[in-house]
């Protein structure tokens, strides 16, 4: 998901990236022949949106710069993007190693459906004009000569307008003082998002996009049994209100956090907003009548770790030097702060606002390698292995646990 420019305010979402992404070799393999691949699909939350950045300070922004200005580069030279804007980074979700092999064709932005414009956004399916190609269509040309074994797809946070939801709640908090405020979940935009006939459409156009990338597998010469699709849905990125450690009071939860919500807002957000697209995402999973597909739940993924949440803080809060100091990613938040217009400059970029960001990144690496199980993909919840101190992975990863999928996430009907 991708927050765009408002006369108002501008803002972006944050990327997870891990340092060595390898760049897809040319082969000459195919369906069950050949060395494995996962192939991600879909928006920011996989595409690696926020990766540059490992936790947040305010102080310098060099001690949270895990991969540099080059960080998004994904083009065979690792010069550029391969579609501007698309923020594909190294510690993506794609690579998850262990003799598999990985290629990232999601798009930070995307939308079920491909759009074009001043920035050209591939969606789920088979749009193809010169150059520019959707989702699908990539993936059935890269699969022809791979031997794809499991693709992992995040899609629908965009069809929901995450971005301008966010965006509502950030100008409210803003423009409106504690003692008369302005909350973002009445407003008529953020409510047009969750009517029951939008979420009906938004599952629909996910199931859509869900079957195209079947039939992208199938044209490639597949069956259901030689590949498995893991349609994945969002962590919460903020807290409940009682949860943040900084005050509804003055401007402090936006200009030092870099989270300007109300507490009712959040609240609303975690009990109502999630759970509504992450069960229509779900719901579409299983309405594509698949037999090869697995989901892996991310609610609950970033628990204790979120966007000013009690118990983590910023690299000058928690007293650490920067991301390379011991128990950073512990200390420091895995969720990239939302940025205005007055405090965007720097490195930063205004797309990166509210992302997993390094750190989450490579977290949701983790989870989605539990979910590959060797071969035998499975279903699942993903979790932080235990709040206080989680050491790292010999992967350089957060600790995290997959368990049984919470079934009180699946939709009705």
């Amino acid at each position: 998901m991708r927050i765009v420019r408002s006369s108002a305010l501008v803002m972006g979402l944050v990327a997870l990236l891990v340092p060595l992404a390898p760049a897809a070799p040319a082969a000459a393999d195919g369906p069950g022949s050949g060395s494995p691949w996962v192939v991600t699909l879909g928006d920011s939350y996989i595409s690696g949106e926020a990766g540059r950045w490992a936790g947040s300070s305010n102080a310098s922004s060099s001690r949270a710069d895990a991969l540099g200005p080059t960080a998004y580069f994904d083009n065979a030279s690792r010069t550029a993007e391969t579609i501007p804007g698309c923020h594909r980074a190294a510690s993506a979700e794609a690579y998850i190693g262990g003799g598999v092999s990985g290629h990232n064709l999601a798009c930070s932005g995307a939308t079920t459906a491909t759009t074009s414009g001043d920035l050209f956004k591939p969606g789920i399916d088979f749009y193809a004009s010169g150059a520019n190609k959707g989702q699908a269509l990539m993936l059935q040309e890269f699969a022809a000569t791979h031997n794809v074994k499991m693709v992992a797809l995040s899609i629908g946070g965009n069809d929901f307008k995450f971005a301008s939801i966010v965006q509502a709640c950030v100008v409210n908090f803003l423009t409106s003082p504690t003692w008369w405020k302005n909350y973002c979940n009445d407003d008529s935009s953020v409510r047009a998002s969750f009517t029951s006939t939008n979420v009906a459409a938004v599952r629909a156009r996910v199931t859509a996009a869900i079957r195209n990338v079947d039939t992208a597998m199938r044209n490639a010469g597949y069956t259901s049994s030689q590949w498995t699709l893991v349609v994945q849905n969002y962590p919460s990125p903020v807290p409940h209100g009682s949860g943040f450690r900084y005050s509804e009071s003055g401007y402090t939860r936006q200009s030092t956090g870099g989270c300007g919500f109300w507490n009712r807002d959040a609240d609303w957000a975690n009990s109502t907003a999630l759970p509504t697209i992450n069960g229509a995402l779900l719901g579409a999973a299983a309405d594509s009548g698949l037999t090869n597909v697995r989901t892996l739940d991310m609610t609950h993924a970033f628990d204790g770790r979120r966007l000013c949440e009690n118990g983590v803080g910023l690299y000058e809060e928690v007293g650490l030097a920067n991301w390379q100091a011991a128990g950073a990613q512990d200390r420091t938040e895995w969720i990239n702060q939302i940025r205005t217009v007055s405090t965007v400059g720097g490195p930063y970029s205004v797309q990166e606002s509210l992302h997993p960001n390094y750190w989450g990144q490579l977290a949701m690496r983790n989870c989605l390698r539990q979910v590959w199980n060797n071969g035998v993909p499975r279903s699942g919840s993903c979790s932080v292995a235990g709040l206080g101190a989680t050491s790292l992975t010999p992967t350089g990863e957060p600790a995290m646990i997959l368990g049984a999928l919470d079934t009180s996430v699946l939709p009705a009907g």
